[in-house]
Parts: structure tokens; C-alpha cells; sequence
């Protein structure tokens, strides 16, 4: 896939353009910035006329632009096999970044990670994308413990040739099936809170999120009434995704009020065995978000009451 401008709510990320040399250069000179990430300071505009031309150049590499302006104000990259030194895998990457330090402290960098995540295990079908930092530069470490990204392993004395030195890494990465569980937490909080509706009612206490085969995300709160009224919060997410015409269910994780995850109850699990009796041990479900435990449902309910073969037939 060839590249492409890409939009979030505040940036345009776009190629590299030539005439984007005096703004790079103007971001480029400032020592805050290049040494940080491994390569030294731009010393005059020519440099940077070249870096345009080479290692701004690759395919996912692409200027970070305000919406209302057009001026590059920073990069961010999927370093693609033969662009890095992190993975050989065609279906892996590495993900780079930097800004103009005016730009510091407002959140653009993590929109703009965000975005590149969605695009490179959507657009680009990666399985995982890995990421590090020097020792030190303790801005993108946090940028990139905030977007998610899991700590894999530090390495001691390594040659950063741009800087004619050794440093200390660290080498982060993020899968897709972690993407998507943690996009799922994401949407289940947002709607979560609990809350009373009358003097019978209380809700959201408990929010799910429930993942289709085609990767769309729905949510649902819990209902606790005085009576069997009530309804949980993965069926309730589940009846929407049947609302919005799909059934297969990929994924299913709930937030409890005390912020972890849970198994579904018996109920709930009948529901998914019922809309999928053929499939349904291929549901995965999220156990503990903390230590990223998952069963299947072949785990939680390794036989039903009614086989498969046997199911009744609705006419």
C-alpha cells in the first residue's frame, strides 16, 4: 500500500515534501531534539533539503501537520523490513517519532502514535509494531508506555552510528491482539459509571465490550433492577452488535467496578453458545486485563447441554 494522508481529530500526517525543508530545519537544529532520538542536530538547510530526500523518504514515513495549518511540525514512521533493525518479519515494523519542542506537552505525539497504530494493524495488516528508546530521553518513554506499548528487553552498549557513540536501549512493542484488547478496555470505560435511574434501577456499574468477526467494537453497561429484569453488561453489548446486523462474536471483555475483568456468567455464555453453536469455543475472552489472561470459551464451557448437531431448528 502506497502512502497516504492520515487524519486525527487535531493532525494531518502526510508525506514529506521539499518544501517542508524550513520548517524541518528549524525543528532539526534545535539539540533537544535529533541527539534525543539518535541523530545529530541540523546545521545548515541543505542538510535537511537531504534528509527529505533519504531518510524522510520511506513509504509510512510522514510529516505531522496541524489540521488548520499545513507546516510540518514533526515525523513519525512505521519503519518497514529493510528500514530497521528490530525485526525481519515482513508483518512487523518499527514505529519512530519526534516533534518540534513548541509542540511539547499538548498530546499531539500520542494522537498521532494512536493513529499510526490504527494503520499499520488495519491498513497495513502488522502484527506487531515495536518501538524504543535511548536511555535518557524520557519523553518518548513515556509517550509510549501511555499508548499502550509493553516493555520486551533492554540492551547494554549499543552502536548509534549517527552519534559516533554506544547507549543504552530499550525496545518496547505492541501486538495486534493487544491493540484490540486494549481498544475494547478503552470503549467499555468510556461508557461506564454507575449510576442510579430510580429507586428500582441502577446501571453501569459493570461495562463490556464486545468485538465482531469484522473487528467492530460494541458496548454495554449492566441493569440491576429489584426483580430478574436486569440484564448484564456483555449481553447487553451483544444485543447491540445484534442491533447493528452482525452475530460472530471474536472477543468479549468486561470491566468490573473495581476496574479488572471477569468472566462472563452463565447466562451470558449460554447467549454466545446459542448465536454460535458451531464456533463458539473460538470466542475469547478476557480474564485478567493486568496480566493479559485469556480463555476461550472452550475453556469456560467445554461442553453444552445440547450438541451441536442436535440444536433445534428455529422455522
Amino acid at each position: 500500500m502506497s502512502r497516504r494522508q492520515l487524519n486525527t481529530p487535531r493532525l494531518t500526517l502526510r508525506p514529506w515534501l521539499q518544501q517542508d525543508a524550513q520548517d524541518l530545519f528549524e525543528a532539526a537544529s534545535d539539540p533537544g531534539i535529533g541527539p534525543a532520538c539518535g541523530w545529530p542536530v541540523h546545521k545548515t538547510l541543505e542538510e535537511s533539503l537531504q534528509s527529505i530526500s533519504s531518510a524522510l523518504s520511506g513509504p509510512e514515513c510522514y510529516a505531522i501537520c496541524r489540521r488548520e495549518e499545513n507546516r510540518a511540525i514533526g515525523c513519525i514512521e512505521l519503519k518497514l523490513k529493510g528500514r530497521t533493525d528490530m525485526t525481519e518479519q515482513e508483518d512487523q515494523c518499527e514505529m519512530g517519532f519526534w516533534i518540534t519542542r513548541s509542540c511539547w506537552g499538548q498530546g499531539l505525539i500520542p494522537e498521532a502514535v494512536r493513529e499510526m497504530l490504527r494503520h499499520a494493524f488495519e491498513d497495513l495488516h502488522m502484527s506487531r509494531v515495536w518501538i524504543g528508546y535511548w536511555e535518557g530521553n524520557d519523553k518518548s518513554r513515556r509517550v509510549q508506555e501511555k499508548c499502550g506499548f509493553r516493555f520486551h528487553h533492554r540492551s547494554e552498549n549499543v552502536d548509534v552510528p549517527l552519534m559516533h557513540e554506544k547507549r543504552t536501549g530499550y525496545v518496547s512493542s505492541m501486538t495486534r491482539d493487544q491493540w484490540e484488547w486494549d481498544r475494547m478496555a478503552q470503549a467499555a470505560r468510556a461508557v461506564q459509571g454507575s449510576r442510579r435511574i430510580s429507586e428500582y434501577v441502577e446501571a453501569g456499574g459493570v461495562a463490556a465490550a464486545v468485538m465482531s468477526s469484522s473487528g467492530n467494537i460494541y458496548t454495554g453497561v449492566c441493569i440491576d433492577t429489584c426483580s430478574t429484569l436486569g440484564i448484564c453488561a456483555e449481553r447487553n453489548a451483544i444485543f447491540s452488535m445484534i442491533t447493528h446486523g452482525e452475530q460472530d462474536i471474536k472477543k468479549v471483555l468486561a470491566i468490573m467496578p473495581n476496574g479488572q475483568s471477569g468472566a462472563p456468567c452463565g447466562a451470558c455464555r449460554e447467549l454466545m453458545v446459542q448465536l454460535m453453536p458451531e464456533t463458539y469455543p473460538t470466542i475469547q475472552i478476557m480474564m485478567d486485563m493486568s496480566t493479559e489472561r485469556i480463555l476461550t470459551m472452550e475453556d469456560l464451557t467445554p461442553e453444552w447441554w445440547i450438541r451441536p448437531s442436535d440444536s433445534p431448528k428455529m422455522q
